[in-house]
């Protein structure tokens, strides 16, 4: 089992159905994802400001944290699209 299938196992689904009850249920879990990235992502944004250390480990983590956070927009257009 990966992580994700971790976390969406200890969140639930989160895609709606179109049934009341259930959609209810998948908005709190939508809600708990969102805040879990949330953090996920100001974790990553903090090792980006690595980036330009000359500790080599640490200029290497943050560079690789600023080629994903550079990746989100392309993704949120792909999906727009």
């Amino acid at each position: 089992m990966n992580h994700y299938e971790i976390v969406g196992k200890l969140i639930g689904p989160i895609q709606p159905v179109g049934e009341s009850n259930a959609d209810s249920k998948r908005l709190e879990n939508l809600k708990a994802q969102i805040d879990l990235v949330h953090d996920l992502l100001e974790e990553i944004i903090e090792v980006r400001k690595n980036k330009s250390r000359y500790e080599s480990s640490m200029k290497h983590m943050g560079k690789t944290a600023d080629e994903f956070i550079k990746l989100i927009p392309e993704m949120i257009e792909e999906y727009d699209s």
